[in-house]
């Protein structure tokens, strides 16, 4: 069995994240069905949900962390300011599609439940 698990993505959608409005909303939005890693947002490998601005780009970006982090953060912010997740780096991983729109103690509560009752079970 698992001895450790991460749980990052889970938080995400939580009121306490400071993860922007259109991120957190893309993590329920049908549009988005997976995710991938990509260096296209930062130059540095990171898991992501696949929006158009992730699959143009994730084949050609160079291994040049912080450089591309910095040239992509004015189109990152533009596409925010404009209400448009295609071109924003949206991180997630795999199980992006649990993570629940409740507070953070909430959600540990919840999740410690799920936990006991799978051990139950």
């Amino acid at each position: 069995g698992a001895s450790a698990v991460q749980l990052g993505t889970a938080f995400l959608r939580c009121p306490e994240s400071g993860a922007h409005p259109l991120h957190k909303q893309a993590l329920a939005d049908p549009r988005f069905v997976e995710t991938a890693v990509t260096r296209a947002f930062t130059g540095r490998p990171a898991r992501g949900l696949v929006n158009r601005f992730m699959a143009e780009y994730r084949a050609m970006a160079p291994a040049a962390y912080p450089h591309v982090h910095h040239m992509t953060k004015p189109l990152r912010a533009a596409s925010a300011k404009a209400g448009d997740p295609e071109g924003m780096s949206l991180w997630a991983g795999t199980g992006y599609r649990l993570a629940r729109e409740l507070p953070a103690a909430e959600l540990v509560e919840e999740l410690k439940r799920e936990l006991e009752e799978a051990w139950q079970a």
